[in-house]
């Protein structure tokens, strides 16, 4: 695959053995994407809160996701603006964005590459979390990796109180970095809260309309029971917090 090299030097690879995911200019901005396979899963959590029950089998097809959130710099250089608090680590995710905001630079990028980014569905989202087909079927999955979870996310007792910088803690079985922890990431699904049925369904996208978006993930500010994979939360689209980011797929 050809990576585009742009005026703001934004440079796009897929990552895997067959895509290079290096840089080809010490100051070309990258956004590495993860191949992820389809399949069926089962969707939702019947012992977690009522919206996301019950269980109900999902299909999904072949799609790439971003192997992390959206940095500061990332932004930076699709936008000009940076509205993160802060503002001072260009690798750290950036925050303080709407939902207007992700689909604004979503489309902005699109423009430059001529490709086609977009939000992920939740139900992508979780079947990446979930690690895909890599996924251990045998066991209930309730963060975005098997190993200890100080060792996969940034959550409030280990934070220090502040965001982190992308991959810093390790990823899931499909490569995929910061789905538990560091920041919350809007999805493009209007929320439902008994959106969810018995019935299989492939490749759900939300329900047609709403007042609340879908938001996935913990963020550094979490308790252990806001990072399951899971969990569900609906946020109005012009909200803006220094938990709340996004990646994209494709």
């Amino acid at each position: 695959m050809k990576k585009i090299l742009l005026p703001v030097l934004l440079g796009i690879t897929l990552s895997g053995s067959a895509f290079a995911q290096k840089k080809t200019a010490a100051d070309s901005i990258a956004i590495e994407l993860v191949y992820v396979k389809g399949g069926s899963f089962d969707m939702g959590d019947d012992s977690g809160a009522k919206d996301r029950r019950p269980i109900h089998n999902v299909t999904i097809h072949d799609f790439n996701i971003g192997k992390y959130e959206i940095t500061e710099a990332q932004y930076v250089a699709v936008m000009g603006k940076n509205p993160t608090k802060y503002g001072d680590c260009p690798s750290c995710p950036v925050t303080n964005v709407t939902w207007d905001d992700a689909l604004e630079f979503v489309n902005k990028l699109n423009e430059k590459t001529g490709k086609h980014y977009r939000l992920p569905t939740e139900a992508e989202w979780e079947y990446a979390a979930r690690g895909g087909v890599k996924e251990n079927k045998e066991h209930f999955r309730k963060h975005a990796g098997r190993k200890l979870l100080q060792t996969i996310a940034w959550y409030v007792r280990n934070s220090n109180d502040h965001v982190h910088p992308t991959g810093l803690k390790k990823a899931n079985e499909l490569g995929v970095h910061d789905m538990t922890g560091n920041v919350e990431e809007w999805c493009a699904d209007w929320y439902s809260k008994d959106y969810y049925s018995k019935k299989d369904v492939t490749d759900p996208k939300g329900p047609d309309g709403g007042k609340s978006k879908v938001v996935r993930g913990g963020s550094w500010n979490s308790e252990n029971d806001e990072l399951s994979i899971t969990r569900r939360a609906a946020y109005l689209p012009d909200t803006k917090t220094v938990y709340l980011g996004f990646r994209i797929a494709e």
